[in-house]
């Protein structure tokens, strides 16, 4: 392999630091074709294997290898409905470029960056096309949630022919994409993009539409006359630690940090936002995974904040974020409190002031497969911050399942379905982390497609 892998172009980690503009820069397209002349086109491509929406890769990137862009672009879409949005978040190292023939032996093909340039280069030539849409059905379909499960399996329902809505109780479509996922990794333009995409192929978006308080599920499909229904609600219930000191003015979860900053521009508070934003000088980020290295990652980025702990409890091995997200915090001057694990917060007159911590050294692997954190005694000391934010996981918001009869649940409240989506009550599925948990963007859209598939298959057997 005679061509290295390209790197991106980044903006300056000192630039960067001060502003929300998205931080990779994407490819020339010379970049991008020769990046894609590095794909070998095997008989066999596993990289296939380890998309969980099955992209065509290596056709739209032979594509890209003949500076044919449109053809690359219409092939990607054919089977995912966000390319934009996948090439900037999906953890391409552990699913397609995972298992990249040529990997073996050297770096694997840049596929995520490759899907990157293609969505951007058809949105910003305006050469966007659109898939041929099959006859209308006359069956209408209900979807719960414009996150990134609903957005796939109304794309995928719409292009079948069917009338499909998307009800989301945000006053804004795209779920995680735009209320939890920061500007700087996910500029909002290409998620609105991508919606709008959604809208051509016919689908109808009602925001400020909360099912089980606005309708039920069950009013949809007896009164409103759906045919069947979806349901991608996310995990958007934030769990905190239950540590003394909770309840005190400036520690936050990460869902409602990253909504007030990202959907709401809390930081232009009084003028230009009806929300505020903590205005700490000294900010913790309690978590290791991707939503800890957004908090932080944001936080370093308020104007008056002048220092951003991670404080994770086990060792940078066994951080669950993707790595470039770490090199890009830590290149950002974000300070890895790494065997750490915070005990309880400490205020004045209601304020957060400082948070108790106690180092913590490895033992053996628990149940998750990682070794388990063990406190070291006489180790604690406390951490002068104004503000901390907890990112240590979601579970799901019980409102659907409390006014859905018969929709079963486990014991954390996620909705029972079996690989189709296909949920205890008839006509209804669900997929993404409302069935599996807080998990990635492009499994959330796996989710979403096998649904649809399911669910045309059920609305066409009951002519």
């Amino acid at each position: 392999m005679k061509i290295p892998r390209h790197g991106m172009p980044e903006q300056d980690p000192l630039e960067r630091a001060k502003n929300f503009l998205e931080v990779p820069l994407g490819y020339t397209a010379e970049m991008a074709v020769e990046e894609a002349e590095r794909c070998i086109q095997c008989k066999n491509p596993k990289c296939m294997e380890g998309c969980p929406v099955n992209v065509k890769i290596p056709q739209f990137i032979f594509h890209v290898a003949m500076g044919n862009f449109p053809l690359a672009a219409q092939t990607l879409k054919e089977t995912n409905a966000l390319p934009a949005v996948c090439g900037r978040v999906c953890p391409q190292e552990e699913q397609c470029e995972a298992v990249c023939t040529i990997g073996a032996k050297v770096e694997p093909v840049a596929i995520g960056r490759l899907e990157r340039f293609v969505a951007d280069w058809e949105r910003m030539t305006g050469n966007v096309s659109l898939p041929v849409i099959a006859p209308p059905t006359g069956k209408k379909i209900a979807v719960i949630g414009a996150g990134p499960a609903g957005l796939t399996c109304a794309g995928d329902l719409a292009k079948l022919g069917h009338a499909v809505t998307i009800f989301e109780a945000l006053h804004k479509p795209g779920g995680v994409l735009v209320y939890g996922i920061p500007e700087f990794r996910l500029p909002k333009q290409i998620v609105d993009a991508e919606v709008s995409f959604l809208e051509k192929l016919g689908v109808t978006i009602q925001c400020d539409f909360v099912v089980g308080m606005t309708r039920t599920v069950d009013e949809l499909m007896n009164e409103d006359g759906f045919d069947a229904v979806f349901i991608g609600t996310g995990a958007g219930l934030p769990y905190f630690m239950g540590i003394p000191g909770e309840n005190l003015n400036g520690v936050y979860s990460a869902n409602e940090f990253l909504t007030r900053v990202n959907l709401m521009k809390g930081f232009e508070f009084p003028n230009h936002a009806d929300t505020p934003v903590p205005m700490a000088k000294h900010v913790a980020v309690i978590g290791g995974g991707n939503t800890a290295m957004d908090s932080a990652r944001t936080a370093r980025r308020l104007p008056w904040t002048e220092k951003v702990y991670i404080v994770y409890r086990r060792s940078s091995v066994e951080m669950p974020a993707r790595k470039e997200e770490i090199h890009h915090g830590e290149q950002e001057g974000i300070e890895f409190l790494l065997l750490t694990n915070p005990t309880r917060f400490i205020g004045n007159n209601g304020w957060l002031v400082g948070m108790e911590c106690q180092k913590m050294e490895l033992g053996e692997p628990d149940a998750s497969g990682r070794r388990k954190p063990v406190p070291v005694a006489g180790s604690e000391f406390v951490l002068d911050v104004e503000a901390v934010i907890v990112a240590t996981g979601n579970g799901s918001n019980p409102l659907i399942n409390k006014t859905t009869p018969g929709l079963t649940t486990n014991k954390y409240g996620n909705i029972i379905a079996d690989e189709t989506g296909k949920t205890s009550r008839e006509g209804v599925w669900a997929g993404g982390d409302i069935v599996i948990g807080a998990a990635t963007v492009i499994k959330a859209m796996g989710a979403g497609k096998k649904a649809a598939a399911a669910i045309h298959e059920y609305v066409q057997s009951k002519k």
